[in-house]
């Protein structure tokens, strides 16, 4: 695997390190000493999965609350999104900034986003699907979400958001506040 850190302490893109030949090729998608190497938390219990029928479809900006953080390993299987961190730890230094990357069926990228983090994702074609594993079980009560489109987080998005959740439109805006800052 091939580590890339992004501007957000502790978030990672990585890639696929192929090993090809007349088959096709192979690579490592996760390697628990790779990642203990980089000082990333992974233990991981949970995968999912979200399939996504439209081009324009966000899903986010979702976190779970404390003690229930999650850290999270998300790759695109099918299709391409735009996925986009927010860092909600208090004594950050990047508190309350973004980051986003493609993510592609084609790419293979991946995104590990560490526990403390807002994420969501906007579709970038149709039928796209998207594999997360989990540091931690989703835990109902805890889940919380800021607005995608609030002016405060300053996130543009590569093209219009056309299918929307109610529940995601009735996330607050970001208030530093609600975090310690």
């Amino acid at each position: 695997m091939i580590f890339e850190e992004t501007p957000l302490a502790g978030s990672w893109l990585i890639d696929l390190e192929r090993i090809e030949d007349a088959r096709g090729f192979f690579a490592r998608a996760f390697c628990s000493d790779e990642f203990s190497g980089k000082g990333l938390d992974a233990g991981f219990v949970q995968c999912n999965v979200s399939y996504n029928r439209k081009r324009g479809t966000m899903r986010g900006m979702h976190y779970q609350r404390v003690p229930f953080e999650e850290a999270k390993l998300v790759r695109c299987t099918a299709g391409a999104i735009h996925d986009v961190i927010v860092d909600l730890r208090p004594g950050s230094a990047t508190f309350g900034q973004h980051f986003g990357a493609a993510l592609t069926a084609e790419n293979r990228r991946m995104l590990f986003i560490p526990r403390g983090f807002a994420h969501g994702f906007l579709t970038l074609e149709d039928d796209s699907e998207v594999f997360y594993q989990m540091s931690s079980p989703y835990v109902p009560g805890s889940a919380a979400g800021l607005r995608f489109d609030d002016p405060a987080l300053g996130i543009t998005w590569p093209q219009a958001v056309e299918v929307v959740s109610e529940r995601d439109l009735e996330f607050p805006p970001f208030d530093p506040a609600q975090f310690g800052r």
